[in-house]
């Protein structure tokens, strides 16, 4: 029998109403303690809440310097946005912070944002951004995953010619870190996606609050898994579980669901502005002995 995996834990910073120096203190904070094992970012170039004309930062460029101000923490977006840019570009972002990072870089990736809420939908006429529908968005996504892949781990030029995506004399020099590329983490929940991630992921992510669905939504991967003869055990089951700075006693219950339910990748998002000494906070009070568990 396969032993179940430990619970890996980690926090996510959105990098929306805070400034670089706020999320860089939360950072280093937990960079030195060992239960906090990943860290993460999110992709808008909007704020989602909040004020609507608040700060936000860029998700990428802001984890290039983070990954240069830690040294322990395994790190990403949770998730990139595909509809954002071309993947042969993203797949060169993602190189130098692996590079950057020493081999610390989580990949996450996923359609992008859904029509609604307003709020992230108005990101891609703000930026001259266009915004496919949803069939497209998964097809292109299943391309920019097969393609990211190719351009990490092939030594020669090679051309592309997908429906979404083509590239003439593709090539990435230098080649990430890790070997033979960086983990895949894709983000999603609907039964196209969960075949995307069936087919490309080594991690799959899902936001908290209905554990019921989530469970639902890993039995859907575990079939689409079985129709390309992938073992589904193969696949890690992350959730995104909010903090509750009043109430750590729910997170700590909504933690305690998500283990039991067989999601052993924890990201504990953090609410803005963040206390002093929250990731030693969080280490104490929501992931105490599950980090042992």
């Amino acid at each position: 029998m396969t032993p179940t995996p430990r619970p890996r834990f980690g926090i996510m910073t959105a990098p929306m109403q805070v400034t670089y120096d706020d999320v860089l203190r939360v950072w280093r904070e937990a960079d030195a303690i060992p239960e906090i094992e990943h860290a993460w970012l999110f992709d808008h170039l909007m704020p989602i809440a909040g004020d609507p004309d608040g700060p936000i930062l860029e998700g990428w460029t802001l984890l290039a310097a983070l990954a240069a101000q830690t040294r322990w923490l395994r790190l990403g977006l949770l998730v990139t946005s595909n509809r954002f840019r071309p993947p042969a570009m993203l797949a060169k972002i993602a190189t130098t912070v692996d590079v950057v990072s020493g081999g610390r870089l989580d990949f996450g990736i996923g359609v992008g944002s859904r029509p609604n809420p307003p709020e992230a939908r108005r990101e891609y006429p703000a930026h001259g951004l266009p915004f496919q529908d949803t069939a497209d968005a998964v097809e292109s996504l299943a391309e920019a995953c097969a393609l990211i892949r190719r351009l990490w781990t092939e030594p020669a030029p090679f051309d592309f010619h997908g429906t979404q995506h083509r590239l003439t004399g593709a090539f990435a020099n230098p080649k990430p870190v890790q070997r033979p590329h960086p983990p895949i983490l894709l983000g999603g929940r609907s039964a196209a996606t969960l075949r995307v991630v069936a087919e490309h992921a080594d991690a799959w992510n899902i936001p908290g609050g209905d554990i019921a669905d989530a469970v639902r939504r890993s039995a859907l991967l575990d079939r689409a898994c079985a129709e390309i003869g992938r073992d589904p055990a193969t696949i890690t089951r992350s959730m995104h579980l909010p903090v509750s700075y009043d109430r750590p006693d729910t997170t700590r219950d909504a933690v305690a669901e998500a283990l039991d339910a067989g999601f052993r990748h924890i990201v504990l998002g953090l609410p803005a502005p963040y206390p002093v000494g929250v990731a030693r906070w969080v280490t104490d009070e929501v992931i105490g002995a599950e980090a042992v568990a």
